[in-house]
């Protein structure tokens, strides 16, 4: 399971009510912070959340309304949290920009207090758990080298206690080595197999984040079968020139692109303040139904089908 908080969902400029982009993808104990727009760490204490363990930064672009919180969040940290590392992920373009603003304007000359990492990716896995990855692909967004990511939980066979209560398998060390996939061998001498305590093979949810963004071809084979696509959708299709212009989507186009993937449930930010929440709503429904307009601080749970 991938949990979502949504810290900004405003395009370009903030609203009265929606901040610049940022989202927080967090596994377990595991926590991302997705882009960090002006004003993320504001958003992130009225969410209630802390900095604790927000040490991994990715960046979809390198467009100011998406990194420009860098400069308060590190400023933040270096003075009142403790966090003996940050590192922000992102492509290069991207990474020198950031560069300019962190080393030459926060710190101007000045040695951090925490480990600074910029770690350039491409596409491809970049970053991986013991249960999960993460992929980051190409996007095509106003000349930007943009990327959007994929979280991948690996699959795995759940383990069934009932079969091991009935086996009169002990709690402790020897279910653990079942799941990893040991033979074991009971203290009466009974050999057990993982084939009698696992399940069949389950696989796991697959979450798609998608920045600004300004054509959905070839993104299909990216976000195919997600259990959930997070993607822009700034104008409608009534402004679709002028989305084009600006290398932004439609509500209509975000839809169009759930349709062609097969995505299970489809979530829009990156709203302009242009229109209503419900219009974007609508105009993507009327190709989509399971599709939701995420409000800042709202908390979703992505779980695989059932």
């Amino acid at each position: 399971m991938f949990e979502l908080i949504f810290l900004g969902t405003s395009a370009s400029a903030p609203s009265v009510r929606r901040g610049l982009p940022a989202l927080v993808v967090r596994h377990n104990e595991y926590r991302f912070l997705v882009d960090c727009g002006e004003g993320t760490q504001r958003q992130i204490l009225q969410a209630g959340i802390g900095f604790r363990n927000l040490n991994r930064i990715l960046l979809t672009h390198g467009h100011l309304d998406h990194i420009l919180g860098l400069a308060g969040l590190l400023s933040t940290l270096m003075r009142w949290e403790t966090m003996d590392e940050l590192n922000i992920y992102g492509a290069r373009g991207t990474l020198e920009r950031v560069h300019d603003l962190l080393f030459g304007v926060v710190l101007r000359g000045r040695k951090p207090p925490l480990t600074l990492n910029l770690h350039e990716i491409k596409p491809g896995v970049f970053f991986e758990a013991e249960d999960f990855t993460i992929r980051a692909f190409p996007v095509f967004h106003r000349g930007s080298d943009s990327l959007g990511f994929l979280f991948e939980e690996r699959s795995r066979r759940p383990f069934l206690p009932e079969r091991a209560d009935a086996l009169g398998i002990p709690f402790g060390p020897e279910r653990r080595r079942l799941v990893e996939g040991e033979t074991i061998c009971l203290a009466d001498g009974r050999v057990v197999t993982p084939e009698e305590v696992l399940g069949p093979l389950k696989p796991g949810v697959r979450l798609a984040v998608i920045g600004d963004v300004g054509r959905i071809d070839g993104l299909v084979e990216y976000c195919n079968q997600v259990d959930a696509l997070v993607i822009e959708a700034t104008y409608l299709q009534e402004e679709a020139e002028m989305a084009a212009q600006f290398s932004h989507l439609t509500a209509r186009q975000a839809a169009e692109l759930a349709v062609q993937a097969g995505v299970k449930r489809l979530i829009l930010t990156h709203l302009s303040r242009r229109y209503t929440e419900r219009e974007i709503l609508a105009e993507a429904q009327t190709l989509f139904a399971a599709v939701q307009v995420a409000r800042d601080f709202d908390f979703v749970q992505i779980k695989s089908e059932g």
